[in-house]
C-alpha cells in the first residue's frame, strides 16, 4: 500500500468551486485560495438563517496512547461511508498546528485513503489563519510592554501581565523568559514566556466568534494584566483590539477543502483539546449544518477533553445541539490500557485478548461520558493491519455490553468509503433516535463546583486539591462576577487523571489544580491541572528529520 502522502500527491482533486456548488454554494459565498481550496463568506448564513439545521454527531475517543488512534482518519471514513451510502455529508475539523505535525503526532488530515485534500498545504499553513492568529496575538503583546515603557498612561502593574506572545512551533526553551533587557530603549525587564498558538486565547476567540464585529467585541474583552490599584486591564483600553480584528479578518471565514471522494471539508480553528476547548470554529458547525444533512465534527484527544468542552462550552454558546457521538477505539489503545502501558509485543493469543477485555473498562468511563450527556454512542473500531478477527470481534462485543448503541469496525484507511459503510449506515441510526443532550452544569453554579462536577463526573476522581495561588485567583474572580464563565480545564490526555501514568479507568485519585487564568474574550476560565504545560517541546526524534524535499521538489515524509 502506498503511503498516506503518495496517496495524496496522487489523487485527483475536484475544483474547489464544483464541491461548494454541491451543497449550494454560490461562487460569491466562496473566496478561492487556489484551485482546490476556499474560505467561505459569512453571508451564506443570513441567506440560509431559515434552512433547518442538518443532524450533528461529534466523534470523539477513549483515552489516547501515544501513537494515537485515528480520530481524523475515523471522521474522514464516517464522512465518506456517508456518501456511498447516498447521504449529504461534511466533515467540520480543526486546522492543524505546525507543532504536532513536526513533532510526534504528525499530521492531521487522517490516513491511506480516508484523508483531507489537499494534505500538504492541510498540514502546513492552509490559508494562513494561524499566521493571522500568531500576529495578533503578538501585537497585543507589543502594544503592552510599549504603553508600559511610553508612560503607562493607564498605570498597568508589569509585574501583573498575564498575556504572553505565541508561536506555533514546539519550543520548550521559550516556555519562561525574560524580556526587556538591554536598556531603557528595549522596554522594562520582567519574567514572561510563550504558549503554542493553538493555546492562545485569540485562537479560542476564533474558535467562538459569531461574526467580525463579534471578534472584535471578544478581542477587546481580552484581560492582560492589572493595574497597580488592582483594577483589570483590557485589550480595549490599550486600543489594541481594533488593529487585532484587521489582522484577522480573513481568518473568520471557514476553510473549505474536501476528502479523497469528494466529500466537502470545513477546516477552521485549532484548539488543542489539552489546552484549549479543543474544536473546530462555532461558525464552521453552524455553516455546515445549514448546507449539508449530517455533519462530522471531531473533538481532541478524549470525551474527558475536547467532547466534554464541546457539550459543556462550545454548544451552548454556540447555539447547536448534537444528535449522536462516535467513540473511537483501537485494539492496540485497549491492550496498552489493559496492560497499564506495559509491552506486550511477544504476548500470547490468550493474553492479547484479557488484555482487551481488562482495558475495556477504559472504553467504558468514555461511554458513560458521553451517557451523561444523554447522548447515544456509536464505537468505532478502527482497525490496524495487525488486528485479528477475533480481536475485532471482542472489542464490538464488549462495547455493546459496556453500554454502546452500536458498535462497527472502520476500515477507511484500506478501503476508502467502502471500509466505513456499517458504521456509516449506525450512526444514522443513532441520530434518529431522539437527542436528550443537556450540558453537565449550569452557569450559576460556582466556579470550584463546576471544576469538581467535571472532575468526579467525567474524570471519575474523588475530589479536587487548589493550590494557594489557585484558591486565591479563583475567589477573586467569583468576586468580580466571573463565577458565570464555564470552565475549560487544562489536563494531560494520557490520563482521565492529571497524572499521565494512571493509565486504564483509574480510582482513588484528585485532581491538583496549581493555577487558573480568566480567558474573557473567549468567554471561560482555564484551570490548570497538575504539570501541564501550554507550550509543548519537541521529542528526540522528532517527525520534523524525516520531512524533506525529493528531486522534484516533491514532499517527502510528512505523516
Amino acid at each position: 500500500m502506498k503511503s498516506s502522502l503518495e496517496i495524496a500527491q496522487d489523487a485527483e482533486l475536484r475544483p474547489i468551486m464544483e464541491i461548494a456548488e454541491k451543497i449550494g454554494l454560490g461562487h460569491e459565498e466562496v473566496h478561492q485560495h487556489g484551485r482546490y481550496k476556499g474560505k467561505v463568506d459569512l453571508s451564506v448564513l443570513e441567506r440560509l438563517r431559515d434552512t433547518p439545521d442538518g443532524k450533528l454527531i461529534d466523534v470523539t475517543g477513549m483515552t489516547p496512547t501515544k501513537a494515537g488512534e485515528g480520530k481524523s482518519t475515523t471522521s474522514v471514513s464516517l464522512t465518506q461511508g456517508l456518501g456511498r451510502i447516498g447521504r449529504n455529508a461534511c466533515y467540520c475539523t480543526r486546522e492543524p498546528s505546525v507543532g504536532p505535525v513536526f513533532g510526534m503526532k504528525g499530521g492531521a488530515a487522517g490516513a491511506g485513503y480516508a484523508q483531507v485534500v489537499p494534505m500538504e498545504d492541510l498540514n502546513l499553513h492552509l490559508n494562513g489563519d494561524l499566521h493571522a492568529i500568531t500576529a495578533a496575538n503578538n501585537l497585543l503583546a507589543a502594544i503592552i510592554d510599549t504603553h508600559v515603557l511610553q508612560g503607562n498612561e493607564l498605570g498597568l502593574d508589569p509585574l501583573s501581565v498575564s498575556w504572553k506572545r505565541c508561536l506555533d512551533v514546539d519550543d520548550r526553551a521559550l516556555r519562561q523568559i525574560v524580556v526587556g533587557l538591554g536598556g531603557r530603549t528595549n522596554g522594562i525587564p520582567r519574567e514572561t514566556g510563550f504558549d503554542i498558538t493553538a493555546a492562545s486565547e485569540v485562537m479560542a476567540i476564533l474558535g467562538m466568534a459569531s461574526d467580525l464585529f463579534d471578534l472584535r467585541r471578544r478581542l477587546g474583552a481580552i484581560t492582560v494584566g492589572a493595574t497597580y490599584g488592582g483594577q483589570p486591564v483590557i485589550a480595549e483600553d490599550l486600543k489594541a483590539a481594533g488593529a487585532m480584528t484587521v489582522l484577522m479578518r480573513d481568518a473568520i471565514h471557514p476553510n473549505l477543502v474536501q476528502t479523497l471522494e469528494g466529500q466537502p471539508v470545513f477546516v477552521h480553528a485549532g484548539p488543542f483539546a489539552n489546552i484549549a476547548h479543543g474544536n473546530n470554529s462555532v461558525l464552521a458547525d453552524r455553516v455546515a449544518l445549514k448546507v449539508c444533512d449530517y455533519v462530522v465534527t471531531e473533538s481532541g484527544f478524549g470525551s474527558d477533553l475536547g467532547m466534554e468542552k464541546f457539550m459543556d462550552i462550545v454548544c451552548p454558546a454556540g447555539h447547536i445541539k448534537p444528535d449522536a457521538c462516535v467513540m473511537v477505539a483501537t485494539v492496540r489503545a485497549l491492550r496498552y490500557h489493559g496492560n497499564h502501558g506495559a509491552d506486550d509485543s511477544h504476548a500470547t493469543r490468550a493474553q492479547g485478548l484479557q488484555a482487551i477485555e481488562n482495558g475495556i473498562a477504559n472504553l467504558k468511563r468514555h461511554l458513560d461520558n458521553v451517557a451523561a450527556f444523554g447522548l447515544p454512542c456509536v464505537v468505532a473500531i478502527n482497525r490496524f493491519p495487525t488486528d485479528t478477527d477475533e480481536e475485532c470481534q471482542l472489542v464490538r462485543r464488549l462495547a455493546r455490553e459496556a453500554g454502546a448503541f452500536a458498535a462497527e469496525i472502520n476500515e477507511g484507511p484500506a478501503k476508502g468509503g467502502n471500509g466505513a459503510v456499517a458504521l456509516a449506515e449506525a450512526i444514522v441510526s443513532a441520530t434518529e433516535q431522539p437527542s436528550q443532550y443537556r450540558p453537565l452544569y449550569t452557569p450559576p453554579l460556582p466556579i470550584r463546583d463546576k471544576i469538581e462536577t467535571i472532575a468526579k463526573r467525567i474524570y471519575g476522581a474523588d475530589g479536587v486539591h487548589y493550590d494557594q495561588a489557585a484558591e486565591t485567583k479563583i475567589a477573586a474572580m467569583q468576586a468580580n462576577g466571573l463565577g458565570l464563565l464555564p470552565v475549560c480545564v487544562a489536563k494531560t490526555q494520557y490520563s482521565l487523571s492529571a497524572d499521565a501514568s494512571l493509565l486504564n479507568a483509574p480510582h482513588g485519585f484528585d485532581i491538583p489544580i496549581r493555577d487558573i487564568r480568566a480567558y474573557t474574550g473567549a468567554g471561560w476560565l482555564v484551570p490548570l491541572a497538575g504539570n501541564i504545560q501550554q507550550m509543548p517541546g519537541l521529542i528526540k526524534d522528532a517527525a520534523a528529520y524525516s520531512v524533506d524535499i525529493d528531486e522534484q521538489g516533491r514532499t517527502v515524509g510528512l505523516f
